[in-house]
Order: structure tokens, then C-alpha cells, then sequence
């Protein structure tokens, strides 16, 4: 049984942790501490990937004597929660008020591409509303 992460956020620490499995796709305990830039012990990266399991996040597989962690949920999915909860917590829902914050004084660094892109958007989110 595969369980839905809650969307509870992430530390810092789960989040590196996290992104770290996202790009090996899998690995052991030893393999996320390699990556990781301040060393924390064997026994706390253990620790912390069994939170994220309890947690829904991660799910792991025995080889052997060792367990290889890989995320319970694609990248974009777990992405798509995570925006969905920043945007109700942090911006009341409201998807203006997200944009709004994101272009709020740094239109000008915004390309003319990327406006015509954003414009694309918009009217395709017009078109498809109405169907």
C-alpha cells in the first residue's frame, strides 16, 4: 500500500534529502551521506529517511543487509502538492496573488519571451475554462 505524503512541510534536512533521492532515483543510507554537504552521522540520515517514509515520502527496498530508499511519489506530483500547499498557506489561495508576488518589482528582469510565453498561458487557461 502506497501512501499519499502529507503535506506537511519538509525540513530543510528532509528537503536536501529528498532532492538528493530525486536525482539518484535510489540509494542506501551511505549514498545520501556522500551527498550531503555537512556530515551529519550514519545514524541520522538512517533516522531521517525512516521520518520520510513514515511520513509517505520515500519507500524503501531490502538488497540484501542494506535498505535502498527512492521516492514514494514522481518528482512532479510531490512538486505540484508542494506548490498547492505554499499557495493556500502562504497566499490564501489565490494564484493572482502568487503571480503577483513572483513579478512584484522584477517585471524588468522578466524577457519578452518569457512575458509572451506567460501571455500563452494565460489564454490557454481562458480557453480551456470556458470549454
Amino acid at each position: 500500500m502506497t501512501r499519499k505524503p502529507k503535506a506537511k512541510s519538509l525540513s530543510r534536512r528532509e528537503r536536501e534529502i529528498m532532492d538528493i533521492l530525486y536525482k539518484l532515483e535510489r540509494a542506501s543510507v551511505g549514498q545520501v551521506l556522500r551527498k550531503l554537504a555537512d556530515k551529519p552521522s550514519y545514524s541520522t540520515v538512517r533516522a531521517q529517511l525512516r521520518v520520510l517514509e513514515e511520513k509517505g515520502h520515500v519507500r524503501h527496498e531490502e538488497h540484501g543487509l542494506r535498505y535502498v530508499y527512492a521516492p514514494a511519489v514522481p518528482r512532479d506530483v510531490a512538486s505540484r502538492s508542494a506548490l498547492r500547499h505554499l499557495v493556500e498557506t502562504f497566499f490564501d489561495g489565490s494564484t493572482e496573488k502568487v503571480v503577483a508576488a513572483l513579478l512584484g518589482g522584477e517585471v524588468a528582469r522578466i524577457s519578452p519571451e518569457e512575458l509572451d510565453r506567460l501571455a500563452g498561458l494565460i489564454a490557454k487557461g481562458r480557453k480551456d475554462g470556458s470549454s
